[in-house]
């Protein structure tokens, strides 16, 4: 597993250990962390290295692939886009060449929502034309493409999962989000609720929305991992290569999750109302039909003060603060 020493992956590598798997994760820890990694075999690198990577495939006989690593904020992929292309496309062909060449059979890739771009819809299904607005979700929308054309070709079954707002947190808060200066709103929110930021800014109020703030589906990062346990099952059974959204299905704003960290939390924080930022959409909700058909995928963790609840318990035990 790439990337298992980071927010998502770790979480994946602790409940593939718990279900008795043998897992090897391969992490250069540039966003990552040791001490994540609470099943395993974890083995330093980096995904440009070829010569490593060889050696590594060269020692173990994979069942499967997950490939988790990945540059993954929007922002600095318009400042930076070759670093993203790079991380996240070359990198990717690099680990896939790797695949192919020591005959892997199965693939779960770590996608993004991000390759849809800029939509209208009320719910996003998996047939929707793609269009990203910006070099992450590109990187990773050519990254989806080169693998299901591996797959046409010779190459590994796959379950490809594109995620929509991830947020929560192990809870025994054993694992969390640990990214400096990250940009999701829940731990933002979090954050400011701890007083680590001084405030929440809310970018827009003047949305076509019921509250004039952008809505987006939250997913707890518990369900998420599960959905790729349960598309490991799922290629391991002989199934199609798929791809899949991941999320619930129904959004909450902003605002609805402003006052959840409040409530929750029990605790008042400032928030600023600022302009707009280029790009965001009112509405990025998850139609997840075919996941719930095709994986028997059902979440456990739906709903918001839950995650908002996993998410202040870990900012408030986390080791990296």
């Amino acid at each position: 597993m790439t990337g298992g020493a980071g927010y998502i992956g770790s979480h994946v590598v602790r409940q593939l250990g718990e279900a008795g798997h043998e897992v090897v994760v391969y992490d250069n820890l540039s966003t990552g962390y040791r001490w994540a990694v609470l099943s395993g075999t974890l083995v330093e690198g980096d995904l440009a290295d070829g010569a490593r990577l060889d050696a590594l495939f060269e020692t173990h006989r994979f069942d499967a692939v997950l490939h988790f690593a990945a540059s993954i904020v929007v922002s600095e992929s318009l400042a930076e886009p070759l670093k993203y292309y790079g991380n996240n496309t070359r990198n990717t062909l690099t680990l896939l060449e790797r695949v192919r060449r020591f005959g892997v059979p199965h693939f779960v890739f770590s996608s993004t929502a991000a390759v849809y771009g800029m939509t209208d819809l009320p719910l996003v299904d998996e047939t929707v034309p793609l269009a990203p607005a910006n070099p992450y979700g590109a990187s990773k929308m050519m990254s989806e493409r080169m693998l299901m054309d591996l797959g046409l070709a010779d190459g590994p079954s796959y379950v490809v999962l594109r995620y929509f707002n991830v947020a929560g947190a192990d809870s025994e808060a054993r694992i969390g989000q640990s990214t400096p200066e990250a940009t999701s709103l829940i731990k933002v929110a979090c954050e400011a609720a701890l007083g680590r930021r001084e405030c929440l800014p809310i970018f827009g109020t003047d949305y076509p929305t019921p509250d004039g703030t952008c809505i987006r589906d939250f997913i707890h990062v518990e369900d998420l991992a599960r959905a790729h346990l349960d598309a490991l099952a799922h290629l391991a059974a002989g199934g199609s290569s798929e791809v899949l959204n991941c999320g619930y299905g129904r959004g909450y704003s902003v605002r609805e999750v402003a006052d959840s960290v409040r409530r929750v939390g029990g605790i008042d924080y400032r928030v600023d109302e600022v302009p707009r930022r280029p790009g965001d959409l009112p509405v990025m909700v998850a139609d997840n039909t075919r996941i719930r058909e095709v994986l028997g995928w059902t979440p456990a963790y739906d709903d918001l003060d839950r995650i908002v609840a996993d998410a202040l318990r870990w900012e408030r035990n986390s080791p990296a603060q």
